[in-house]
């Protein structure tokens, strides 16, 4: 037996070893659900996660394997709280659209083991977690090229009873779907999302491709993949295009080849940890009122990556605003930073608690 040999009868005897110990402490992991469930105890426990993270360091002899060790552990509590939510039937996570649309992509990322449900529009996914009738949430947020999505903005606004707990950036790459064996000169109409059909439009303008928009990329695709018509094509992933019999005619039709969306988790636990929170307030109509928002949080020392302002519900020509701060939410100045804002502002909220 040579070295290589020698060295991968090591690991798989090594597997052995650890294979016995996950079923051992995954039996652990299951009284642990239980007896959270008995007491009504949320799955993430911030403050035991971040000392099992350290005491997981200081066992490791060799510095160089430290981080490695971490990130190993890290993963088995990640697996660990998928566990506990299947087990406390928390598995369940909503999205707008239908199977292979970028929402349902975003959503097997983010929760792979969790039973997908697919809700017609924002609306009802916001509903459905808003009810208990899922855990979580997953909506997108904005777009590196369209921007904004400001409906979703608006349901956030409008549902307080929920929280921001996790972004997720995935990189989109638009596609012309057609019927297998269509040519480019066939083509009279496009179906999409109107935000894909925003992130293509230089596409569509070269080739004279009038668009149609409809609730879901997947739908689009969906919806030409059953009419059977050789004219119609959609813009939607690659992923679409394989679970409906379509093909890629012209892969990558989007604007901008760094194109991105952002989508956003939502839940009913409050968060409690991470390096980014998002507010949202309103104001006085009076003059400075927004700058003396932004000197307040300049004052306390948070960097602001984002500031949005939308028209408020009901209320012509007033509106509401939104921020994203870099920063501990946990953190004393950020308890000071809200007691302040709450003076300054006719109203203040925090939405989301997250890590970027």
């Amino acid at each position: 037996m040579d070295t290589l040999e020698q060295a991968r009868a090591e690991i798989d005897a090594v597997d052995g070893q650890l294979a016995a110990l996950f079923e051992r402490r995954m039996a652990a992991v299951l009284s642990v659900a239980q007896y959270k469930q008995a007491h009504g105890l949320p799955i993430f426990d911030a403050a035991r996660e971040a000392a099992v993270l350290e005491k997981a360091a200081a066992r490791i002899q060799n510095a160089a394997l430290r981080p490695y060790y971490k990130d190993h552990v890290q993963n088995m509590m990640d697996v660990a709280k998928q566990y506990e939510a299947e087990v406390l039937g928390r598995n369940r996570a909503a999205y707008q659209g239908v199977e292979g649309a970028f929402a349902h992509i975003a959503l097997r990322a983010l929760f792979p083991h969790a039973e997908a449900v697919s809700c017609p529009t924002w609306d009802e996914v916001f509903d459905a977690v808003s009810r208990g009738d899922t855990a979580h949430g997953v909506v997108p947020f904005e777009n590196s090229h369209a921007g904004d999505v400001s409906a979703v903005l608006d349901l956030c606004y409008n549902h307080p009873e929920l929280w921001v707990v996790d972004v997720y950036d995935l990189p989109i790459s638009q596609n012309l779907l057609v019927l297998p064996g269509t040519q480019l000169a066939q083509l009279k109409h496009v179906y999409s999302h109107q935000q894909a059909i925003a992130q293509s439009e230089t596409f569509l303008k070269q080739f004279r491709l009038p668009a149609t928009a409809m609730p879901n990329t997947a739908m689009a695709a969906k919806f030409v993949a059953e009419s059977g018509d050789p004219s119609k094509a959609a813009i939607a992933s690659a992923e679409t295009a394989a679970l409906y019999g379509l093909e890629v005619l012209v892969p990558s039709i989007n604007t901008d080849g760094d194109n991105t969306t952002r989508f956003i988790v939502l839940s009913r636990e409050k968060p409690t940890v991470g390096n980014r929170f998002s507010l949202l307030f309103t104001l006085d109509n009076k003059p400075g009122k927004l700058a003396e928002v932004i000197q307040v949080i300049g004052r306390f020392g948070y960097d602001m990556e984002s500031i949005k302002s939308r028209p408020l519900p009901h209320v012509p020509f007033d509106y509401y605003f939104y921020v994203e701060l870099v920063g501990d939410p946990s953190a004393d100045e950020t308890a000071a930073l809200l007691r302040e804002l709450d003076h300054t502002c006719r109203t203040v909220r925090l939405l989301g608690v997250y890590t970027k």
